[in-house]
């Protein structure tokens, strides 16, 4: 009986972490065959990749970084910007990260949220919205917060201007 009841707990913890992911992932599928949305996904056997083709130490903070990486999904469009932003503001529950910092800029709205706590988080969630543009980003896995915006900029990935926001905030 107490298997029982602690497999019955691990389960229970487990699930609303699996909800937000599902909420994300959700957001994701409903706009990915959308051609006025750009969608990248890369896998944690890419980070592994990078992970392992860092050799030199200039990038051993990078290699460092990406090899506890478990996934990065964006999604962007510059088509009705705002209507995206609301909408996913309501369908993720963002109630169940912490607010690292919010921005407002010229028209946009930005936020940092995290899951986790102190410097290592589970997942950094960036959140986009303006008249320009909107962008989400989720990347999930240990993340060291000191390091991911000169990840984002190494990779080159589009809304990782957003990043260095929080790196100049910090």
């Amino acid at each position: 009986m107490r298997t029982v009841i602690t497999i019955l707990a691990f389960v229970i913890a487990y699930l609303p972490a699996q909800s937000q992911n599902n909420a994300i992932d959700r957001f994701f599928s409903a706009y990915e065959n959308n051609e006025n949305f750009t969608v990248v996904f890369v896998s944690p056997k890419m980070f592994e990749m990078v992970a392992k083709a860092t050799n030199d130490s200039k990038n051993s903070d990078i290699k460092e970084l990406v090899k506890d990486i478990r996934g990065l999904k964006i999604l962007s469009t510059k088509k009705d910007p705002l209507k995206y932003y609301n909408e996913a503001s309501k369908k993720i529950p963002l109630n169940e990260y912490e607010v690292l910092m919010t921005v407002r800029d010229k028209g946009d709205n930005v936020k940092f949220l995290t899951k986790g706590s102190g410097d290592i988080v589970d997942e950094l969630l960036l959140l986009v919205g303006g008249n320009d543009d909107f962008v989400l980003m989720s990347f999930v896995g240990k993340l060291d917060l000191n390091k991911i915006s000169k990840l984002a900029n190494k990779l080159d990935i589009q809304g990782s201007e957003h990043l260095d926001k929080l790196k100049d905030k910090k």
